[in-house]
């Protein structure tokens, strides 16, 4: 029995020892392979990227937010359809001239990429903006109070195609938005890295522990009790 018991010891610890190499190693791969992604983009953090940099557009943003909420009151929008507006607040990180090759970089250089496009989007996200450029006449019920329309009729209208004219800064949200997620995902890929790199040495450290139990005779050992 003491004989099977360290034999399993061993097979568990050797199987531990196993897994925990092969996650150490595929969590530092998966690392590197998200940094040496991001390095071959070769983004660097522009001169506004600090908390301090940015906080002039976080205020106009939130002006513009304030002046939107007026105009829809004026124009009598029910309060049930008058915007929420998206919380808008300065990144505590900062990336300033810094190159973007991590994933904690990339998600802080991903914050400062939704302030700009808020920026030009005065503060509405993609959901409240007019799909179509609104035409100079149209009446501003039926707009987004930003120059945007969703209804087909007062549109501007392509004179080439005869098609309505999409919104310029809808299509710059869908395109921020896409390389937002796309920042994210790479500190998403980076954190996993780090945590089985993390599971890896814990089961390493295991998987030596149980080798040591089993090889000293620690497993196995019962101790012997007379019964009355």
């Amino acid at each position: 029995m003491k004989k099977a018991l360290q034999i399993g010891g061993i097979a568990a610890g050797l199987v531990l020892v196993g897994f925990g190499i092969a996650a150490i190693v595929l969590g530092v791969k998966g690392g590197n392979t998200v940094n040496s992604n991001l390095s071959q983009e070769f983004i660097t953090g522009t001169p506004d990227m600090t908390p301090s940099g940015i906080q002039p557009e976080v205020d106009a943003i939130k002006g513009e937010q304030q002046k939107i909420a007026v105009e829809q009151k004026k124009a009598d929008v029910p309060a049930s359809k008058q915007f929420t507006f998206t919380p808008v607040e300065a990144p505590s990180c900062s990336v300033a001239g810094e190159p973007v090759n991590d994933g904690n970089s990339a998600l802080c250089f991903g914050r400062y990429m939704r302030i700009h496009a808020l920026g030009a989007s005065s503060g509405l996200t993609y959901s409240q903006m007019g799909q179509y450029a609104a035409k100079p006449d149209a009446p501003v019920q039926s707009t987004d109070f930003n120059g945007g329309t969703s209804d087909p009729k007062y549109a501007q209208i392509d004179p080439k195609t005869g098609k309505p004219v999409s919104n310029g800064a809808r299509n710059l949200w869908v395109t921020e938005t896409s390389l937002t997620t796309a920042l994210n995902l790479a500190y998403t890929g980076s954190t996993i890295s780090l945590f089985a790199v993390v599971v890896g040495v814990a089961l390493l450290l295991s998987g030596i522990g149980f080798l040591i139990l089993a090889l000293s005779g620690a497993i196995g050992h019962v101790p012997f009790r007379k019964t009355a």
